[in-house]
């Protein structure tokens, strides 16, 4: 086992794998949390500037109201927000 563990180190995970977020639905005015993997959901947008990485999510909450509240989450490649935008409701 130890064999193994030389040949195949762990893989070494950034601190912050999370980003964490709150939405205000438009509609009903629930508060719906959602979540990027920044090691997973994040896609490439190649820009003149140099690269940036965004995430589109869209939630929907529990109540009876159902509306969707769409995000989008650009990143730099060091994974720091640089901005943000959301229909169907306001970022908390």
């Amino acid at each position: 086992m130890d064999f193994l563990k030389k040949l195949f180190p762990p893989a070494t995970r950034s601190p912050k794998r999370y980003y964490i977020f709150r939405v205000k639905c438009a509609r009903c005015g629930e508060i719906i949390e959602g979540r990027v993997d920044l090691d997973n959901d994040l896609s490439v947008e190649y820009e003149e500037g140099g690269d940036v990485y965004f995430a589109r999510k869209v939630l929907t909450g529990e109540s009876k109201c159902f509306q969707r509240v769409e995000t989008t989450l650009k990143f730099t490649p060091g994974r720091t927000l640089i901005e943000r935008q959301v229909t169907g409701g306001e970022f908390v």
